[in-house]
């Protein structure tokens, strides 16, 4: 597996990636997170030019991408798919772990939802740990306000914290 930058030409994919991903919250009465469009493909042409949109690529195939964004000096995981064919092979792993070391290492952030097997569990198990809400940035408040408006709070959601380097056996491209 190659963990590199995405390209121009592969934005819709990660669009039919995000899809895919969202096709198991379905099985848990989670329609309206199966439903929900991706972001478009200006968004994401957006995070690509700023240095924050990285591909999973087996052979010729992308697995997975993350994006990603700083919120107050934390690399903050913004989205992470994994088609769901490739899924429970590190490959989400390997994506968040880049994040870290694309950023120098720092303390990470992501938001998710409680109680989804493969969202805060899956989280934990990588060393995030669960964010109290009095130990919110003022970034992470906005975020959760925005997850809020947007109805996301239909299940429960935390915001959660990793501190310190991963080690990674994948092949990285700068």
């Amino acid at each position: 597996m190659l963990i590199r930058p995405g390209r121009a030409e592969e934005l819709a994919v990660c669009q039919d990636i995000e899809r895919a991903a969202g096709e198991p919250f379905r099985a848990l009465g989670m329609t309206a997170v199966a439903d929900d469009e991706p972001l478009t493909l200006g968004d994401l042409e957006t995070y690509r030019r700023n240095n924050a949109l990285w591909v999973a690529q087996q052979g010729d195939e992308l697995a997975g991408y993350l994006l990603a964004a700083p919120v107050d000096g934390r690399t903050h995981i913004e989205q992470v798919s994994v088609r769901p064919r490739w899924a429970r092979r590190g490959i989400g792993r390997a994506l968040i772990d880049h994040a870290a070391l694309a950023h120098g290492g720092g303390d990470q952030t992501l938001t998710t939802f409680a109680d989804v097997p493969w969202n805060a569990p899956y989280y934990r198990r990588l060393g995030f740990r669960e964010l109290p809400e009095d130990q919110l940035t003022p970034g992470l408040r906005h975020i959760r306000t925005v997850e809020r408006k947007l109805g996301l709070d239909r299940w429960p959601r935390l915001c959660m914290l990793r501190t310190g380097l991963p080690r990674t056996d994948v092949a990285l491209e700068a």
